[in-house]
C-alpha cells in the first residue's frame, strides 16, 4: 500500500535542483552569484542524468516490474516523471541565464555572438579563428560509407548537415578542451564562446561540402560502474580493477543529447537512431549547453557588488596557537564548525602526530581530499618518520575514483599501508585515530567529522569535526579500524554509532524511547539535520513518533521523501531545507529533551545506502557546551526564515518570507557573524 506522506526519491531531488535554480533567479543574491548557481543547478542535474537516469534506465531493462517503495512507480513511469519534469525546467534555466547576463551588461559582462561583435572584433576573432583555433579542429564527414564516431560524455560538438544527393550527410566537429573555451574582446568584459565561434566559420571546416544548418550539441553518457559485490581474484589489486571500471564508464550508454537548436526531422532522427536514444531524451537549450565557463567571467569586473561580501573562516580564540592540539584536546572536547571557523586546528594535529616522537599510529578513511592535499601531506611525513600509518582510500567514491587510485599510489610509495575496505560496501565515515604513547600508557585522540578531509570543501560546505581523547569513543574507534583491517563488519559499540550494524537500530531505538514517552504523557522530542532522507525504515519510526505526538524537526538540504504535515500521519513533523551560499552538508542527530537530551554528529544521511550499505560513523558529544552549540545550530536553521524554504504537505517546498515586523534571519550568516565575534574575544 502506498503511503500519502512518502515522495517519490527522483522527484524529490528534482525538487531539490529547484531551490538551487531559485537562488539563480533570487534579486538579492549577486549577480555574479546568480550565474554561479546556474552553473550548480547544471552540474547537479548532470550527474543526476548520469547517475539516476542511467541507473533507472539499466532498471527499466533489469527491474522493469519492481516498484519504488514509497510511490509505487514502476522504472519506465519514474523515468518518464524524470524526464518531463528536466524539460519543463529548461526555459526557466534559460531565462534565468540570459536575465543575469543581461544584468551584467551594466557592468561591462556581456556573453555576444559572432554577429553581435563590432566590425574591429569580428576582424579579431576571424584572425583568432585561423591562428588559434581551426589548427586544433578535426572535423570528420558522417555518410552511408563511414562510421558514426563515438561522442565523449558531455563534451561539445558542432554537427552540420552537409548537402547530398540522397540520405543524411553529416559533419561533425568536436570542441578541442586545448583551446580557451571563453574568447575575451579585448580588455573588456565582453566575450565569445569557442563553439559559437566555431559554429560560425562551420563552412571553412567543411570546404567542398554544401553546409545547409548547423548547431551545438552535448552528449551525457551514463555514470554507473558496477562493482559485482565479491572480492577481487587472488593476485588483482583493486586499483586496477577501478581503473578498468573507470575506462568502462566513459563508454556507456547515452542517456541525453542536449542540442541548442534542431536541425532536420531527418538528422535528428538520424542522430538519435546512432546514440540509441528516444525524442523524450532530447532537449532543445537556449542558453550555452555546458555552463561551467562562468567562473572565469569572475576575473572580468573586481566590483564587489557583484560577488558575496568575503567571509574569511575564523581562528578561535580558545584554541590557543602556541600549545599542542593534543594537550588541548586532552583537556577538553573541541567541536569545529567550517567554514565559519577554520579547518587549521585540524591540520595542526595531524602536523604534530607526524612530527611527535611519541605518537605510534596513525589511522584514517578518506573518501574525497583536496587537489593538493595537506591531509595527505601530512600522513605521507608520518610514515617517512616511522609511524605506522594506516590509511583507507575508498575508491569507489563516485567520479573521485581516478584522483582516490592517484592517492593511493601515492600514499603506499611513501611507506602508508593503504586499504580499500570492505568488498561490497563503500566506506562513507570521517574518523580518525591517533595513538600517543605515555609514561601512563597509550593515550588515543579522535576526530569524527560530517565532511571530507577536504581544505577546499572545509570553506564552502557547512560541516562539523569533533576532536577528543574520550577513551571509550577511541575503543570503539580502534574496532572500527580493526573490522577495516580484517574485511569485516563491526557488530558491537558502546559509544560510537557505526553502520550497516551498529546505527540504523540504535536510531529506531532511540527513536522508540521518545515514542514511549510521549504516549506516557511526557514531552518528546527528536530533530535531525542532513543532507537527504529516504531510508522507509527510519521514516516509518518517524511517522509513528509523530502519530505518538513527538515533536519533529528536520532541516533536509537535498532528497525528502518524507512529507510533513499530513493529516493522521506527520502533523506533528516540520521540515525546513536551506539552500544557501555555502552547501549544507554537516549531519546531526537529537533525541530527547534537554534535561535528557542526546546529540550526535554524523557522516551518515538518513539513506538506505548510508544505513545499511555503507561503513559510517556518528559520535555522541558528551560535552554539555557542545551538545548546545549542535542543538543552536539546528534550531538557529529552524528558524530561518531569508533562505529556508518549508516543506509542505504535498511534498513541495516553499520559499519562507519573514512575517511582517519580524527580522530577517538567514542562519548561515548569523553563524559567520557569531564565528567572527567570538574570535575577537579575548
Amino acid at each position: 500500500m502506498i503511503q500519502p506522506y512518502y515522495m517519490n526519491r527522483e522527484l524529490s531531488w528534482i525538487g531539490f535542483n529547484v531551490r538551487v535554480l531559485e537562488e539563480a533567479e533570487d534579486p538579492n543574491n549577486p549577480l555574479l552569484e546568480q550565474l554561479s548557481f546556474s552553473a550548480i543547478y547544471q552540474s547537479n542535474l548532470d550527474e543526476f542524468v548520469q547517475v539516476r537516469v542511467g541507473a533507472m534506465i539499466d532498471r527499466m531493462e533489469h527491474e522493469p516490474k519492481k516498484k519504488d517503495s514509497r510511490s509505487g512507480m514502476k522504472p519506465k513511469e519514474q523515468l518518464n516523471a524524470m524526464l518531463e519534469e528536466i524539460s519543463a525546467l529548461l526555459p526557466r534555466k534559460d531565462r534565468a541565464y540570459f536575465r543575469t547576463m543581461e544584468q551584467l551588461r551594466a557592468y561591462g559582462i556581456e556573453h555576444v555572438t559572432f554577429n553581435d561583435a563590432t566590425p574591429e572584433e569580428q576582424t579579431y576573432l576571424e584572425q583568432y579563428f585561423k591562428m588559434e583555433v581551426k589548427p586544433l579542429l578535426s572535423p570528420i564527414v558522417i555518410d552511408k560509407g563511414q562510421p558514426f564516431p563515438f561522442l565523449k560524455n558531455k563534451s561539445l560538438y558542432i554537427v552540420v548537415q552537409l548537402a547530398a544527393k540522397s540520405g543524411v550527410k553529416l559533419g561533425i566537429i568536436p570542441i578541442s578542451s586545448h583551446a580557451l573555451r571563453v574568447i575575451r574582446l579585448g580588455r573588456t568584459g565582453r566575450f565569445v564562446l569557442l563553439e559559437d565561434l566555431i559554429l560560425h566559420f562551420a563552412t571553412q571546416a567543411f570546404k567542398g561540402h554544401k553546409v545547409l544548418e548547423a548547431a551545438v550539441m552535448r552528449v551525457t553518457r551514463s555514470g554507473l560502474i558496477t562493482y559485482g559485490g565479491h572480492a577481487p581474484d587472488e593476485g588483482t589489486d583493486f586499483c586496477d580493477v577501478m581503473e578498468e571500471l573507470i575506462h568502462k564508464r566513459s563508454k556507456r550508454q547515452a542517456v541525453r543529447l542536449q542540442m541548442n537548436s534542431s536541425l532536420s526531422p531527418e538528422v535528428m532522427e538520424f542522430l538519435l537512431g546512432k546514440l540509441c536514444l528516444k525524442k523524450k531524451q532530447l532537449f532543445f537549450e537556449e542558453a550555452p549547453l555546458d555552463l561551467s565557463f562562468v567562473y572565469k567571467l569572475q576575473e572580468f569586473n573586481d566590483t564587489p557588488e557583484l560577488r558575496y561580501p568575503p567571509q574569511k573562516p575564523q581562528n578561535r580564540r580558545d584554541i590557543s596557537a602556541r600549545k599542542s592540539m593534543m594537550t588541548q584536546i586532552a583537556e577538553r572536547d573541541i567541536l569545529l564548525s567550517y567554514p565559519y571557523e577554520s579547518i587549521s586546528p585540524f591540520l595542526r594535529l595531524l602536523d604534530e602526530a607526524a612530527l611527535d616522537p611519541d605518537v605510534a599510529s596513525i589511522k584514517i578513511t578518506l573518501y574525497r581530499v583536496a587537489t593538493n592535499s595537506r591531509v595527505v601531506d601530512a600522513l605521507c611525513q608520518a610514515a617517512d618518520n616511522g609511524k605506522d600509518v594506516l590509511v583507507l582510500v575508498e575508491l569507489r567514491a563516485r567520479f573521485d575514483e581516478e584522483n582516490n587510485i592517484r592517492w593511493a599510489k601515492r600514499l603506499i610509495d611513501a611507506g602508508c599501508t593503504v586499504i580499500y575496505g570492505p568488498h561490497n560496501m563503500k566506506v562513507h565515515s570521517k574518523l580518525l585515530l591517533i595513538s600517543r604513547r605515555t609514561e601512563n600508557g597509550v593515550q588515543n585522540f579522535v576526530q569524527v567529522g560530517t565532511g571530507n578531509y577536504n581544505e577546499k570543501t572545509a570553506r564552502i560546505y557547512t560541516d562539523l569535526c569533533l576532536m577528543t581523547s574520550n577513551p571509550d569513543i577511541a575503543e570503539d574507534a580502534r574496532h572500527v579500524f580493526d573490522a577495516l583491517s580484517t574485511d569485516s563488519l563491526l557488530e558491537h559499540t558502546n559509544a560510537l554509532l557505526v553502520a550497516p550494524l551498529c546505527m540504523r537500530s540504535k536510531l529506531l531505538a532511540m527513536l522508540e524511547e521518545e515514542i514511549i514517552r510521549a504516549k506516557n504523557g511526557e514531552e518528546a522530542y527528536f530533530a535531525a539535520k542532513v543532507n537527504s532522507i529516504s531510508d522507509k525504515g527510519l521514516m516509518d519510526k518517524i511517522v509513528e513518533a509523530s502519530q505518538a505526538g513527538v515533536k519533529v524537526e528536520m532541516a533536509v538540504r537535498g532528497i525528502c521523501c518524507l512529507k510533513p504535515g499530513v493529516p493522521g500521519y506527520t502533523e506533528n513533523v516540520r521540515i525546513v531545507s536551506i539552500v544557501g551560499r555555502y552547501l549544507e552538508h554537516s549531519r546531526i542527530y537529537i533525541f530527547g529533551t534537554k534535561e535528557r537530551r542526546r546529540v550526535f554528529i554524523s557522516s551518515a544521511d538518513f539513506m538506505t545506502r548510508n544505513t545499511v550499505h555503507r561503513v559510517e560513523v556518528a559520535a555522541p558529544l558528551y560535552d554539555e557546551h557542545l551538545r548546545e552549540q549542535a542543538v543552536s545550530l539546528v534550531q538557529l536553521c529552524m528558524s530561518d526564515n531569508t533562505k529556508a524554504r518549508i516543506g509542505q504537505s504535498d511534498g513541495t517546498f516553499v520559499h519562507c518570507i519573514p512575517a511582517t515586523g519580524k527580522a530577517a534571519i538567514n542562519a548561515q550568516q548569523i553563524q559567520y557573524e557569531n564565528a567572527a565575534a567570538a574570535a575577537k574575544k579575548r
